[in-house]
């Protein structure tokens, strides 16, 4: 299983354009909004956090969904096409540890877009917060990219390679706007507000929201993203078991 995991990061890692972008766009975004937002000095209800330091949170986690969840959909759905999962199952690997392993490949570009647009709210916007807080936040998001990888790989093992990477940007989008990435929950339909408050991307928000704040995270957060996390990879699962019995 480690030489196949290390197999995936090297082919997510080949793709230097894709890896460029990826990162490259929540930072810009950051840069674009906390100029905007700054200048105006405003304080979100939710968190009390000025707008510097919420959006820090916001495109960090805006740039780790988009790693997580468009890394592995569409490869893995052209791999159903390509008969390379033929391949795979004359291997020892069992179905578990290929989503594991691609679960796992997928974090690994989610780790660098949230350390990038911290570097850059940090140097440009002069976001400042102790080393631990720092730590804490990097690394409860990084965590907490989980179920977003697993998604992916069940997008992948449901959908053809030509429908995967729309339906991997319609969630893109929606989980960011219901997560309150784009714009702050408070200002949604009181309907809206609710079920923000149930999907995996405001959770996964409100960790680093929480630690730049100064305060420990809710354990609803966890209970939420970790019920989440069990099942889409849990379907994820059946998904590519289906998946490899039909090539």
């Amino acid at each position: 299983m480690l030489r196949y995991l290390a197999l995936e990061i090297r082919r997510m890692y080949r793709d230097r354009r894709f890896v460029f972008f990826t990162i490259a766009i929540p930072v810009g975004f950051y840069l674009l909004w906390s100029n905007i937002f700054a200048r105006n000095g405003g304080i979100d209800t939710d968190t009390g956090l000025d707008a510097r330091t919420y959006l820090l949170v916001s495109m960090a986690s805006f740039g780790a969904l988009g790693a997580s969840l468009t890394t592995t959909g569409a490869r893995l759905a052209a791999e159903r096409q390509s008969g390379w999962l033929r391949q795979l199952q004359a291997t020892p690997l069992r179905p578990w540890a290929v989503i594991i392993a691609k679960v796992i490949a997928s974090m690994c570009l989610a780790l660098p877009a949230i350390a990038a647009v911290g570097i850059t709210a940090a140097l440009t916007q002069h976001v400042q917060l102790s080393p631990g807080r720092w730590a804490a936040m990097v690394g409860l998001m990084w965590i907490g990219t989980l179920p977003f990888a697993a998604l992916s790989t069940l997008i992948g093992s449901l959908v053809g390679a030509d429908a995967a990477q729309p339906a991997t940007v319609a969630c893109y989008f929606a989980l960011s706007i219901l997560g309150g990435l784009w714009m702050s929950v408070s200002i949604l339909p009181a309907t809206l507000r609710h079920i923000a408050h149930w999907t995996p991307s405001n959770r996964f928000a409100d960790l680093g929201w929480s630690v730049v704040a100064g305060h420990t995270p809710p354990a609803s957060d966890a209970f939420v993203l970790a019920a989440w996390t069990a099942v889409l990879g849990a379907l994820a699962i059946a998904a590519y078991r289906r998946a490899t019995v039909r090539s």
